[in-house]
């Protein structure tokens, strides 16, 4: 059992057993790598989501184009965000120090079985489509999303490969290529939705089968790049029996690894299908009238963009740098505590403001992204719809950024069971309330249920952690320094609280936006400076500077 280490964080000492200030400054360099390229992705996963919003809007085809749209992107963020790096990492980090050949062999043993794999899966999965497009009665709007769902499952093969690719450059030390490659995802996307935008094209329904084929062409685009980035860095020759044998043992903690990581994700896609009956089968079911609609899928899942923003930037950045930094502590016990209690502060100081701050801005924010941009912009019913389901999305997103580093912190001991057995209970318990939820409360009821989940996950983790792991990641200097978190973030909600109170009406866009700019710089600069005149040490492991025990991470 991992001792207490005692409260360091009053002073801003480093934990104990933590590799010292150049562990600090290794993960935050790490950190700043992922959250500053895929903050760029994300805005322009947001530009995408403006564009894609506006011009499908919250009817039938908004909602057919999202649910094409959420299983490759179920894949990507499985694979390119978690699942496949967290099997693969550990075994070819260890590979890879003391075995450098080894560690090449073993990437092109999976490469090459997870490419057949998931190829043979897509077709399957296809041949299923074009069958119920056969034999169901003729329906439009449920024949539009299925062909639209055969046009972009060939993306996933795609993001797997590069999911695999990823994880080889985050263990080399080069977080930049894997965190930048969804920018190619998005921008492609824009241009074909601008298409229709400059008069090119009338038809919103050959729009979205433009804006689909762009994000397949541009998932093998992604490939080509990691690829180039990997130059000179692994040899894709014969592989070695040795190699197939480390292989196997990847995709053995691979399934559990998926399960693990992807309680969101999947939480996501059960929303999705539970959003699609209306839809797929109809408005009842077993004679009872479902509390959902056409609109029901395209309010929930563009909302869900805007939740995922914060996590993806931050939430994951920081599960992502942690992790090579957690595998190679992982028979160096204090070391490994120090480490894991330095990424939940990180995770803390990064996603409870997001909590807050969603929250209160809320309704400007999705009146900002979603409504007043024109005749297929979401309709004020929609904006209001997408508000409250905002609402249950984001009193979870803190628990979203724990569980990854939780969760890794599993992996990197070489236990992929139980964050398994953890997120099968989160999903069934998101599945329960999804179908009492969604009664009173419509789709913001599934929301509900997702960020209530996350939260009952995270709290069962964080006690297996101790149980499990014999690791006291809450020692009472970790708790003193997430109470200073608590009570900064409090402080800076209610500041833009006030903000909003006092400024001008939400009357149009412009007001929309006007009050959204002038509550986000209140939230920064009260945040900010409580950070500092606090001197939380969080604050200055984001900032440091160096390489640390992870080596120079690459900026390229």
């Amino acid at each position: 059992m991992e001792q207490e280490s005692g409260d360091n964080s009053a002073a801003g000492s480093t934990p104990s057993g933590a590799g010292g200030g150049d562990a600090h400054s290794g993960l935050g360099r790490a950190v700043r790598t992922v959250s500053g390229l895929t903050l760029v992705s994300r805005f322009a996963g947001l530009a995408r989501d403006v564009v894609t919003a506006r011009l499908f809007g919250d009817d039938a085809l908004g909602s057919a184009f999202r649910a094409a749209y959420a299983l490759p992107n179920l894949f990507r963020r499985l694979f390119g965000e978690g699942a496949l790096s967290a099997a693969f990492l550990p075994t070819y980090v260890i590979l890879r120090r003391d075995e450098e050949a080894r560690a090449d062999e073993l990437a092109t043993v999976v490469v090459r079985a997870l490419t057949l794999v998931t190829s043979v899966l897509t077709l399957a999965a296809m041949g299923v489509l074009v069958l119920l497009l056969a034999v169901l009665p003729a329906d439009e709007e449920r024949s539009l999303s299925f062909k639209l769902m055969l046009l972009m499952l060939p993306m996933m093969p795609a993001v797997c490969l590069t999911a695999i690719l990823g994880g080889v450059l985050q263990a080399v030390g080069r977080f930049g290529p894997p965190a930048a490659a969804p920018i190619v995802l998005n921008v492609f996307q824009i241009g074909a939705g601008l298409v229709f935008y400059a008069g090119l094209m009338a038809d919103r329904v050959m729009a979205a089968y433009l804006v689909g084929a762009a994000a397949v062409v541009a998932s093998l685009v992604q490939i080509v790049w990691s690829l180039w980035a990997l130059r000179g860095r692994v040899k894709w020759g014969a592989a070695a029996g040795a190699a197939r044998e480390h292989a196997r043992a990847v995709f053995d903690k691979f399934l559990p690894a998926t399960v693990g990581l992807g309680a969101v994700q999947l939480n996501s896609v059960m929303d999705m299908v539970i959003a699609m009956w209306p839809l797929w089968v109809g408005p009842t079911v077993l004679g009872v009238a479902v509390p959902l609609d056409a609109k029901s899928n395209a309010v929930l899942s563009y909302t869900q963009t805007i939740y995922q923003f914060p996590l993806g930037v931050f939430g994951i950045a920081v599960a992502t740098a942690v992790f090579p930094m957690l595998s190679r502590a992982a028979d160096r016990g204090e070391e490994f505590a120090g480490v894991l209690r330095r990424g939940l502060r990180l995770s803390l100081f990064i996603g409870l403001p997001a909590t807050l701050g969603l929250i209160v801005v809320r309704h400007d924010l999705v009146a900002v992204i979603f409504g007043g941009g024109g005749r297929h912009s979401f309709t004020p019913e929609g904006v209001a719809r997408c508000a409250d389901a905002l609402l249950g999305f984001s009193v979870g997103v803190w628990a979203y950024s724990l569980n990854h580093v939780y969760t890794r912190a599993f992996y990197a001991r070489g236990d992929t069971g139980t964050p398994m057995r953890v997120a099968v209970g989160s999903v069934l318990l998101n599945l329960a309330l999804n179908l009492t939820l969604i009664w009173p409360l419509r789709e913001a009821g599934m929301a509900w249920a997702t960020g209530i989940a996350a939260t009952v996950q995270c709290a069962v983790l964080g006690w297996l952690c101790q149980t499990r792991l014999g690791v006291r990641s809450l020692d009472r200097g970790t708790l003193t320094g997430m109470a200073r978190i608590t009570a900064l973030s409090l402080l800076m909600a209610a500041g833009v609280w006030v903000a909003g109170w006092i400024g001008p009406p939400a009357a149009g866009w412009g007001a929309h936006l006007l009050r959204l700019c002038v509550g986000v710089a209140c939230g920064v600069v009260v945040f900010g400076a409580g950070a500092v005149m606090l001197r939380l040490p969080e604050l200055r492991w984001l900032l440091a500077r160096g390489g640390g025990p992870a080596g120079p991470v690459s900026m390229e």
